[in-house]
């Protein structure tokens, strides 16, 4: 199993998160089965960025991004060099620790 740490982050997961998951799911879908509520506008289909992540620990153990996850990261708030979309971003066998950045683009969300 590998663990997913979750910094706190204010509306979405204000203790923070640890979890454990198999490898091979991506880190939105781990998230979600946890009840940490990661924004998935575009339904984990790389057509927006409301699941932008910033991975402060373990980047390198995940597969690089393909062009379009890039394409769409270049518009992510906060867009950082370990930024990734957590509806594209393939747990390993490393555990990560996972930032969930302040703002979203999404002008509408249902949570609010």
């Amino acid at each position: 199993m590998t663990q997913l740490i979750f910094l706190p982050h204010e509306e979405i997961c204000p203790e923070g998160a640890v979890i454990e998951v198999e490898p091979g799911v991506t880190i939105c879908d781990a998230a979600l089965k946890h009840g940490i509520e990661v924004e998935h506008a575009c339904e984990k289909s790389c057509a927006c960025t409301t699941c932008h992540v910033v991975i402060r620990e373990g980047f390198d153990s995940l597969d690089e991004a393909e062009e379009t996850e890039e394409d769409m990261l270049d518009k992510a708030w906060g867009l950082e060099p370990e930024s990734r979309l957590s509806c594209q971003a393939v747990v390993r066998d490393q555990d990560l620790v996972i930032e969930l950045p302040k703002y979203t683009i999404n002008m509408v969300s249902e949570t609010h």
